[in-house]
């Protein structure tokens, strides 16, 4: 099948070109999309970040099935400051999230870190254990992000980023960093942001104590 890729602002000028047709096998994704143009201009592998991708103009997760005539995009992020959501297994680093969504036109760039307890409901937790069903909760990360720019347009940037497998008492399980010009903004947005998170996250928790374990059943991951 032949798709059309067009490319803009900086990945536009790392590839040269602002629009090519590639050739690929059936069922080809977006993200090898992005490994194929990597692999033809390699000053696209400068760009770490989590890719952000459109097909025939609407936003799709990395992992979508391309058709043949399909016209895909690739999102730059824009000026300072971008939205970005991932599930990680490794410690959560608050600095680099935080720089994830820093604007020069925020006042205000505010993170909230979930962290495992050793208490709840009377028993004495040793460890916790989240699983995530990381496609969907990507995407609803990205609809939570959504909806904070409609309620509060003026916000620059939103990142969410919740750990997977095995946590120690301390540990960061989730973070969330919003930035906006105004402090008032920026604690509403991130309140938001956690609350739905808590609320539509397809991640579940596991507390392990002496004894016995069990997994939480009160929705999503319960964060302080």
């Amino acid at each position: 099948m032949r798709v059309t890729v067009r490319l803009f602002a900086a990945y536009r000028e790392a590839a040269g070109t602002s629009e090519l047709e590639l050739t690929l096998e059936d069922g080809a994704t977006l993200q090898e999309v992005w490994h194929l143009l990597v692999e033809r201009f390699p000053g696209l592998a400068t760009f770490r970040h989590r890719i952000v991708g459109a097909v025939n103009a609407e936003y799709v997760s990395p992992e979508t099935p391309l058709q043949d005539g399909d016209e895909v995009a690739f999102i730059p992020p824009v000026a300072g400051g971008e939205d970005y959501f991932a599930v990680v297994t490794d410690p959560i680093d608050e600095s680099a999230i935080r720089a994830r969504v820093s604007h020069p036109g925020a006042g205000a760039v505010l993170t909230f870190v979930g962290t495992t307890r050793n208490q709840t409901r009377g028993r004495r937790v040793e460890y916790l254990e989240y699983e995530a069903y990381e496609p969907l909760a990507l995407r609803q990360m990205e609809r939570i992000a959504a909806e904070v720019r409609e309620r509060w347009p003026e916000v620059k940037g939103v990142a969410i980023v919740h750990r997977v497998g095995r946590l120690e008492i301390g540990e960061a399980s989730i973070a969330i960093a919003v930035s906006s010009p105004h402090r008032a903004t920026a604690f509403a947005a991130c309140r938001y942001a956690i609350d739905r998170a808590k609320e539509s996250l397809p991640i579940w928790k596991k507390e392990v104590w002496e004894g016995g374990q069990e997994w939480v059943e009160e929705g999503p991951a319960n964060y302080g």
